[in-house]
């Protein structure tokens, strides 16, 4: 037991009641990210110097986008959450797999599912996948931190028991103390991959289709596994191997996939160049 501990600050998971219709942190984790992402990637859109010569979704249009990729990510989810990590109790409670407000989504279902919409949406448009991609992700981390701190709200997800001095005793998950991986996961996913983002954004990483993307899916998968040390594995899986947990598993392919995509627009955008500074001396 350390010598010290935080106190774990007790917040009513409800936010508000709107008659009979509680509305919960967790709900309004999404529908913030949503909306603020929406208005900050509108912003994006209209930014010529940001795009260079790149083909980009109109700030206009940027309503269906947020409708394609809203319902994928909360599709892709839950079919996650319910594949990856809970499949023997759903498949015994099929009933309980569209009560999403219970909680139990999955980051990774919601990236596949959200990069379906987006792909859709590009299809539709006539327009790179890449660069509707790349403006999504610019974006994401916002959700990553509000739901996040939902997690810590409700409280879920919490960490391995420790004895740092900022443990907490979370309600529903015994005595011990514990790491308040929700906040580190709020920090590095969200905060700090924000910020990496947003200066890669102004170097001009929207003009080079996929980079922006390609450090996202890479850097966030650094982080999960990061965090992953320090947060408890869900109960219903446990480690799997060598101490490893299902977001561990998950995740290393998107590092890999990240760095291949980081390669890939880079080099696609050198080659362009060199291309078009071989038309201008001709």
């Amino acid at each position: 037991m350390p010598l010290f501990l935080l106190p774990y600050p007790v917040i009513d998971p409800i936010m508000v009641n709107l008659g009979p219709l509680p509305v919960r942190w967790y709900a309004m984790g999404y529908i913030v990210s949503l909306l603020a992402g929406w208005l900050i990637a509108a912003r994006l859109a209209r930014s010529d110097a940001l795009w260079g010569g790149v083909r980009r979704p109109s700030a206009e249009r940027l309503d269906d986008l947020l409708v394609y990729v809203a319902f994928g990510a909360v599709l892709g989810g839950r079919t996650g959450y319910v594949l990856f990590y809970n499949l023997p109790f759903f498949l015994q409670n099929p009933l309980e797999i569209p009560a999403v407000w219970k909680g139990g989504m999955s980051f990774h279902g919601g990236l596949t599912g959200a990069a379906l919409g987006a792909f859709l949406f590009a299809r539709r448009e006539k327009i790179s996948f890449f660069s509707v991609a790349d403006l999504c992700c610019a974006v994401a981390p916002i959700g990553l931190f509000l739901v996040r701190i939902a997690n810590f709200i409700k409280p879920e997800l919490w960490g391995r028991p420790t004895d740092v001095p900022w443990a907490m005793i979370f309600p529903g998950a015994g005595p011990e103390p514990r790491h308040p991986s929700q906040l580190y996961e709020a920090g590095l996913e969200g905060l700090a991959l924000g910020l990496i983002l947003a200066l890669a954004v102004r170097a001009g990483a929207f003009r080079k289709p996929g980079l922006t993307s390609g450090l996202f899916i890479g850097l966030y998968g650094l982080a999960r596994i990061f965090c992953e040390f320090f947060r408890e594995p869900d109960p219903q899986l446990g480690f799997l191997f060598g101490g490893a947990t299902m977001g561990m598993l998950l995740s290393a392919p998107l590092v890999l996939a990240g760095a291949l995509l980081v390669f890939y627009a880079v080099r696609r955008a050198g080659a362009a160049a060199k291309k078009d500074l071989a038309a201008e001396g001709r």
